[in-house]
């Protein structure tokens, strides 16, 4: 965790969690805010049951955040973080929430120094808005959650880690993830937002599917362009294409939750969230002959968001360069 940046700025991670009986997809989400009025800065814990729509959300004070300076370990409260482990020990009025996972065989996002994780060279640019990491595309679980009495067991499930930080969320942008299709293993994760920049803003692209133990990424850094773009009622579509491959993604919500998410002076923007949406892929690789197809599926369980002017990152996203 970076603290040499002055606030405001935030950093989060985002646990996506499903059990092997598909029946309680959870999202835990850790959170640093700090603000200009340091009196205001804070930790928090966030859990969103994607099922009943259940929120939980516990506030510390700053004194309790606690991290390492080279690994990935973060403790808020008597809460634990860390890429293989989450440990859970929540009370609010409302809910009580204890529990101990592992995670294992973690897939992180390929990294190499030019290209230093899903963000590529945009994260040696100090002034962006927000930054954007992936701890693990895809591992399992095991453990339990006891939520309000419930004992949930997460033994062989499957889960996604993410992380943010900066100043704030983008203006407009949107997000999904599934890691829920016929092969276990196969990952999707994807986002298009608006991105202030020197001159005028423009909408930046990630995403990545994981197949057969192989990346496929489609980026602006990498030069890969959309080429469709649709986002209303509860639907996303959206088509990207470089030279070599065409993936093409219709996620479709299943109605979502409010949850607390970063603005430029504090955390009590709100962010609305599904973990139940349906994502249809195919991929094609394209050569001068002919298309071939290498994948095509249905993902269930997905995350997703759409949140801001999307029209104007719609705009944005088919201008010409």
């Amino acid at each position: 965790m970076n603290r040499a940046h002055a606030p405001p700025f935030f950093e989060g991670w985002y646990y996506k969690l499903v059990d092997h009986e598909e029946e309680h997809p959870l999202a835990v989400m850790p959170c640093l805010c700090l603000t200009e009025d340091s009196r205001q800065s804070h930790a928090f814990v966030q859990v969103y049951h994607g099922t009943s729509g259940q929120t939980t959300f516990c506030k510390y004070p700053l004194k309790e955040f606690r991290s390492t300076n080279h690994d990935f370990d973060v403790r808020i409260g008597p809460n634990q973080f860390s890429a293989e482990r989450i440990l859970l020990d929540l009370e609010t009025e409302e809910s009580c929430i204890r529990g101990d996972l592992t995670l294992r065989d973690l897939t992180p996002w390929p990294s190499t120094w030019v290209s230093p994780g899903i963000m590529g060279w945009y994260s040696w640019v100090p002034f962006m808005q927000c930054y954007h990491g992936i701890v693990s595309l895809d591992h399992a679980i095991h453990g339990t959650i006891d939520l309000d009495g419930q004992a949930i067991c997460f033994d062989n499930g499957r889960g996604y880690t993410e992380k943010d930080w900066g100043r704030s969320f983008p203006e407009a942008w949107i997000w999904f993830q599934c890691n829920h299709f016929s092969q276990t293993g196969t990952s999707l994760t994807g986002s298009v937002a608006i991105i202030p920049w020197l001159r005028r803003p423009f909408a930046g692209f990630i995403i990545g599917l994981w197949h057969n133990g192989r990346l496929y990424r489609f980026a602006t850094y990498t030069g890969a362009k959309i080429k469709a773009i649709d986002v209303k009622n509860e639907q996303i579509k959206l088509t990207v294409e470089d030279k070599h491959h065409r993936l093409e993604m219709h996620v479709i919500g299943a109605g979502g939750h409010s949850l607390r998410g970063p603005t430029s002076i504090s955390m009590e923007g709100r962010v609305v969230e599904t973990l139940g949406a349906t994502i249809h892929v195919k991929l094609q690789e394209l050569n001068h002959k002919a298309e071939c197809e290498i994948f095509r599926d249905i993902g269930h369980h997905a995350g997703m968001e759409a949140m801001g002017d999307t029209q104007r990152l719609m705009n944005l996203s088919t201008m010409k360069k």
